[in-house]
């Protein structure tokens, strides 16, 4: 995992950070000659899943409960109880909420 925390990163309780995950929470201005670094924080929230090697990218939120599926780049926010796959990332289903009484 590599956290390259210029920037704000904030990690929800019962987060799930897999082997390999690349969070970076800053970036430059592009438009600037002198490319000034523009920090932009990371919120990854409860109960959310960032699978193998999956990149984050900087001013991106994930949502409670959301994955971001394996080798994917998420270049926006990811919606609670979402699931994101591919580059960049977009949702491809809901997550199943299983209650704790339910029979799994």
């Amino acid at each position: 995992m590599k956290i390259y925390n210029q920037g704000v990163i904030k990690i929800g309780s019962n987060a799930i950070i897999s082997q390999g995950v690349h969070m970076c929470a800053s970036t430059h201005d592009y438009n600037d000659p002198l490319h000034p670094l523009i920090l932009a924080p990371i919120t990854i929230g409860a109960n959310a899943w960032i699978c193998a090697d999956a990149f984050i990218c900087p001013g991106s939120a994930v949502g409670e409960g959301a994955v971001v599926g394996a080798r994917a780049v998420l270049t926006k926010d990811a919606a609670a109880w979402g699931v994101y796959a591919g580059n960049p990332a977009v949702m491809i289903k809901h997550r199943k909420v299983f209650s704790d009484d339910s029979n799994v």
